[in-house]
């Protein structure tokens, strides 16, 4: 499922991002007066313990013991909490990193810190990059990864790509080991199951697997390696060390970039 960002009516979404327009302070009566921050905190809710299929409005006013029709007031649409959701939830990252560890350190903690986020909330994943939101918060995001990676010296070209690739590098990671607990969660079936049925019957239907794909095969002899927690599904910790041997690439082709550069 993919969700596009900046669906709504442009103009109050961007008001109600930037917080240039009511209503959103609290409103005095019998029961705690509903605003845009109570219902956004409502709708991550939903959508962090049952997904982005049951976000509605409906379901975010079930949730606060109000009618659908009485957020509409606060937010036009569920295109517009969207949007409201997920730069609200990046306020969750830090905001800036220690300089005198050096880029290198602060790329890693911020790349551990957004691996983390994501795996809190995977319904972010879904929330296509096709199209930004344009928050506050999304903007704080990108300011510290590039106020870290300016400490190479690099000119703004030349790191504008290299942010693009960490951003990517660091969701897709994390996309794997959300689709995986979803494929889990959904199926019935774990990884390590789905994967042991058919590793059997691939040796059946593919006898001379190892003759018709010999760099395949020269690749999986590899992959033994000592005894892990078997409390973490397979496709996880696969997942968590392609994401560190990822991160240790990147970063080493930086280092080479920024000498290159003579930066």
């Amino acid at each position: 499922m993919v969700v596009f960002a900046g669906q709504g009516d442009a103009r109050r979404t961007m008001a109600l991002l930037w917080r240039t327009e009511g209503p959103g302070d609290a409103r005095p009566g019998p029961k705690p007066g509903l605003s845009v921050d109570v219902i956004v905190d409502a709708a991550i809710a939903v959508a962090d313990a049952e997904g982005m299929a049951a976000l509605s409005m409906r379901a975010v006013g079930e949730r606060l013991g109000r009618t659908a029709m009485a957020l509409y007031t606060y937010v036009p649409s569920k295109s517009e909490l969207v949007d409201l959701m997920y730069d609200r939830t990046l306020a969750e990252l830090p905001a800036g990193y220690d300089p005198r560890a050096g880029w290198r350190a602060g790329v890693t903690s911020w790349a551990e810190h957004a691996w983390a986020f994501y795996l809190r909330h995977p319904w972010v994943l879904q929330v296509s990059q096709v199209r930004p939101v344009l928050g506050p918060n999304e903007y704080v995001m990108l300011e510290t990864v590039v106020g870290v990676l300016r400490e190479t010296g690099l000119e703004a070209g030349a790191l504008r790509r290299i942010v693009g690739t960490l951003f990517y590098f660091v969701r897709g990671a994390a996309q794997t080991v959300a689709e995986s607990r979803q494929a889990a969660a959904a199926t019935g079936v774990s990884d390590e199951q789905w994967w042991q049925a058919r590793a059997a019957l691939l040796g059946e239907v593919a006898p001379d697997f190892a003759e018709r794909f010999p760099m395949v095969a020269w690749l999986e002899s590899g992959a033994t390696s000592p005894p892990e927690d078997e409390s973490v599904p397979y496709l996880e910790r696969e997942a968590r060390k392609t994401f560190e041997a990822g991160l240790a690439v990147l970063l080493d082709g930086i280092e080479a970039t920024v000498d290159r550069a003579g930066a």
